[in-house]
């Protein structure tokens, strides 16, 4: 699947054996997580939508946006908020599969607004990785969807190196339109204030169904995994025509 997920689910069977003589009861309880991806995340569990359904017990009117980092026009005619974790290789997929098609036609054209929103519960690293694009989206928001996407191409596996601040300053030295110490600077000056925010985005994701990342809301849907780009479209152009009526 490609979504990182939080929840747990267990099953238990029981089977009970008659004899002629008496009767005997034994209960055989078997108790299993079930983990796919990466860092033992759990699957999700039943009910919760996995990769490719929908389901429209959302509205993106209910998000919250102000403040938050976004790429298109203040006022495209569609809003799609992407809950995201910097660590997580299923978000490296859709950026890598999907966003670009998505800039061109949607962003470029003016018909969508992208919000970003934390969604950090991938180990230290999501966390580092969230404060300082957070900083450096305060300081140079025209380069923090560039950002976005360097750090998605300096992604290795979770927690094996590259996220530590170390690691991003590093990547952060000679990028172009950034002065990497200003950022850290923010960073550090306004660290409660980021990590408040950070899990305002986690906790109000989880408020409507978020379990995993990358997980985005279009219109009354939410959409779970690194979803293919016709499929995000339909959902864009079903939107479009919804503002046209």
């Amino acid at each position: 699947m490609d979504t990182h997920t939080t929840s747990d689910t267990k099953n238990t069977e029981a089977n009970s054996y008659l004899t002629p003589i008496a009767v005997v009861l034994g209960a055989i309880i078997i108790a299993g997580a079930f983990y796919f991806g990466h860092g033992g995340v759990a699957a999700p569990t039943a009910g919760q939508p996995t990769r490719g359904q929908t389901q429209a017990v959302v509205n993106i009117n209910d998000v919250k946006t102000a403040g938050e980092p976004y790429i298109g026009s203040k006022n495209a005619p569609v809003t799609m908020a992407l809950w995201f974790d910097y660590q997580c290789p299923f978000c490296k997929l859709l950026d890598t599969n999907s966003m670009p098609e998505l800039y061109t036609n949607y962003i470029k054209t003016g018909k969508l607004k992208i919000v970003f929103k934390d969604f950090a519960f991938l180990g230290p690293d999501s966390d580092t990785a969230g404060l300082f694009a957070r900083a450096l989206w305060d300081l140079y928001p025209n380069r923090f969807y560039a950002w976005y996407q360097a750090m998605y191409a300096a992604q290795d596996e979770e927690n094996s190196g590259f996220g530590n601040l170390a690691s991003i300053e590093k990547l952060a030295k000679g990028f172009p339109g950034i002065d990497e110490a200003k950022v850290v600077t923010q960073m550090n000056s306004h660290k409660s204030e980021y990590a408040a925010a950070m899990s305002a985005d986690r906790a109000e994701g989880e408020s409507m169904g978020v379990r995993g990342t990358p997980s985005f809301i279009i219109g009354t849907h939410l959409s779970v995994g690194a979803q293919q780009y016709s499929k995000i479209s339909a959902l864009i152009n079903a939107q479009l025509q919804k503002v046209k009526k």
